[in-house]
């Protein structure tokens, strides 16, 4: 049986800013011009530098580490609504909807700015710890 239960919700908050967005590509080799270069991104899709969608996603998976239990993060289906600039704060809430059996749960992640930047569903395993 798992640790966490269907209704467990945990929300994390965390502003993205551009120093962070600099450390991230530097720590995932991800330099996209789109993150890390004014000039060109102001040109680009969004106008100006947008944070890494993996980087908003990680917030998700520090939601996840919230909930109870020593959570084990298993699969992840994420639709990416709208990016996220640098200084936004984003707030990521994860919430237990289902269990699935053998200590693994269905949860229900977004998060949002002033307006929502990231939703999806993830299972997990919840597990005591021992």
């Amino acid at each position: 049986m798992p640790v966490a239960s269907v209704g467990d919700s945990e929300t994390v908050t965390l502003e993205l800013t551009q120093e962070r967005i600099d450390r991230f590509a530097a720590l995932t080799g991800d330099e996209n011009p789109l993150h890390v270069d004014a000039d060109y991104a102001e040109d680009g899709l969004f106008g100006g530098r947008v944070a890494h969608g993996a980087l908003t996603a990680s917030v998700v998976s520090a939601a996840l580490a919230a909930l109870p239990g020593d959570i084990v993060y298993l699969s992840q289906n994420l639709e990416f609504e709208n990016p996220v600039r640098p200084g936004e704060t984003v707030s990521a809430t994860a919430t237990v909807t289902e269990e699935l059996g053998t200590d693994r749960l269905a949860v229900e992640v977004r998060a949002e700015t002033d307006r929502e930047v990231l939703s999806g569903e993830t299972t997990v395993m919840s597990l005591p710890h021992e």
